[in-house]
This record gives C-alpha cells, sequence and structure tokens, in this order.
C-alpha cells in the first residue's frame, strides 16, 4: 500500500512540477488544426462510401 502512495504522490508532483503544459492559445490552434483535418477525414471516408456503394450497386445490377 505505501508503494502506492509513493506512486501517486511522485506522479502528482511530476504533473505539477515537470511537464509543460501548452498556454490557451497553442490549445486553441491546435483544436483547430484536429477539427479541420476531422472534416477532411470524413468528408474523404463519406466520398469512399458513397463512390464503393455506386461502383457495388451498378456491379450487381449487371447480373439481375
Amino acid at each position: 500500500m505505501n508503494k502506492i502512495k509513493v506512486y501517486i504522490k511522485e506522479a502528482s508532483n511530476e504533473l505539477l512540477h515537470k511537464v509543460s503544459w501548452p498556454t490557451w492559445e497553442e490549445l486553441q490552434s491546435s483544436l483547430v488544426i484536429v477539427l479541420v483535418a476531422s472534416l477532411i477525414f470524413s468528408l474523404l471516408i463519406y466520398g469512399m462510401d458513397v463512390a464503393f456503394s455506386n461502383i457495388l450497386s451498378a456491379f450487381y445490377h449487371l447480373f439481375k
């Protein structure tokens, strides 16, 4: 049990005093980058899904 207390104490000390946290402006710019990248990837995946759906639909109609 003592090892757990020491671990928690050392971990909290490191998080409070040794970690360099980003500023609010850095967080905002990172958020914008992540949102734009997520939007681009989701649109790309949506486009691929629609394209494959149309291709497979046309392929299946050939054998009807």
